[in-house]
């Protein structure tokens, strides 16, 4: 097949349209990643963007190219969340009524800024194809223009409007690291980016529990895959776009995968070092340099595509990411149940130096002997060193350990 009709004076015209309308957001270069991929890497922070993503790009472009007819019908979205904003604050901005299709659970903070933005907020369904099917049958009901999250060319042009703040910001860029979803980020940017500089690398990453792009592009068309729960919410999507597989296909060098702990990872790393607060989708670039720092050609770009995450999923991925570094340990431990008992493993462990975070005793449980407890322990370590040191220690003293 062709390479679909997205150009790249396409993506110029559309950053025209949003000149005075989305942040030229900062690129901040990051020591501790150009130390790892052995040249200078940065972060392109469009989790500082207007709406806390780049969405609001592309979904400003495609309805402001609504002919006025169109916008008076008002528009429809699907979104987990970051779309969702992007066309409620472009609508708001436009004129027009927006009502968004969000997947049941979608994250509290999303939803309510959807609302803040103006735009009606229907739930339907447990994933977002499971929304943008609902969306559509409105669409159909009601006249409403459906706006596509990804496939659709004005959408792409908008999203690609971001690689040429890349080329003009770090116009030597070696190779670009970011989220895949359904693509319109990808195409977009690598559209834009290749026509430019053709030996620029482009490669997308997707959580490896929701990764449609790999199986599609080894049959060589869309194919659905069912997506396993993710903390990147904002790409889990079962299927490519038929636009934007095309052009990812023809434009980006290679799709990867990272794992849950990979992106935890780097949302601690993100948050600990370059001091930004990024949701877990966001920081699929970071994630796939901590994992293959070599196989990124520098100076590196890596996309932090959203900044938009609820404070209860920040503090359960934090926890993850500090265990996946070696710096939390959870475990249940068996203690003779008698006076002392308790106040003696904590002696010890501040022995070796662990910080405890939580402790929950348990003495009546049909697991347990007449004359055991049970404690569950939350501790803080330095490392995966000091925790190998922890655990030794502990086994050291008699104590039985339970990791489940």
């Amino acid at each position: 097949m062709a390479v679909p009709e997205v150009t790249y004076d396409d993506v110029v015209a559309a950053r025209d349209l949003l000149d005075d309308v989305v942040v030229r957001t900062p690129m901040l270069y990051s020591r501790v990643l150009s130390e790892l991929v052995g040249g200078p890497a940065y972060l392109k922070c469009e989790n500082l963007q207007r709406a806390g993503s780049f969405k609001i790009r592309g979904a400003y472009v495609r309805i402001a190219r609504l002919t006025d007819e169109e916008r008076a019908r008002g528009v429809v979205a699907a979104s987990a969340g970051n779309h969702a904003q992007g066309v409620a604050l472009a609508s708001g901005l436009l004129g027009c009524k927006a009502t968004v299709f969000m997947p049941l659970g979608a994250p509290l903070p999303k939803i309510e800024a959807t609302r803040s933005y103006g735009a009606d907020v229907i739930f339907a369904g447990i994933t977002v194809d499971e929304s943008l099917i609902a969306a559509k049958e409105h669409a159909e009901t009601t006249g409403a223009v459906f706006i596509h999250p990804f496939d659709h060319a004005d959408v792409v042009a908008g999203q690609g409007t971001l690689g040429l703040e890349i080329l003009d910001q770090l116009p030597e860029v070696g190779t670009i690291a970011l989220a895949v979803g359904g693509g319109g980020l990808a195409a977009g940017v690598a559209l834009a980016v290749k026509s430019m500089r053709p030996g620029v690398r482009v490669v997308g990453v997707q959580a490896e529990r929701a990764a449609a792009y790999p199986a599609s592009l080894a049959a060589g068309h869309p194919v659905m895959v069912e997506p396993v729960s993710t903390m990147a919410d904002g790409i889990a999507v079962g299927r490519p776009g038929d636009i934007t597989f095309e052009m990812i296909h023809y434009l980006v060098d290679s799709v990867v995968t990272v794992s849950e702990e990979s992106l935890s990872r780097a949302l601690l790393l993100c948050l600990e070092r370059v001091k930004q607060v990024v949701e877990p989708a966001g920081v699929a670039g970071v994630a796939a340099l901590l994992d293959q720092p070599h196989a990124f050609e520098p100076p590196v770009v890596a996309v932090l595509s959203g900044g938009n995450i609820d404070p209860l999923l920040l503090s359960k991925v934090l926890r993850h990411g500090l265990s996946a570094a070696g710096r939390y340990l959870a475990f249940r431990i068996r203690l003779p149940d008698r006076p002392g008992a308790l106040a003696t493993l904590l002696g010890r462990l501040a022995g070796l130096g662990a910080n405890v975070l939580d402790v929950v005793h348990e003495r009546m449980a049909p697991r347990l002997q007449m004359d055991e407890a049970e404690v569950l322990m939350h501790l803080e370590t330095r490392g995966p060193l000091h925790c190998d040191e922890v655990l030794a220690g502990l086994r050291g003293y008699g104590y039985k350990l339970i990791f489940n």
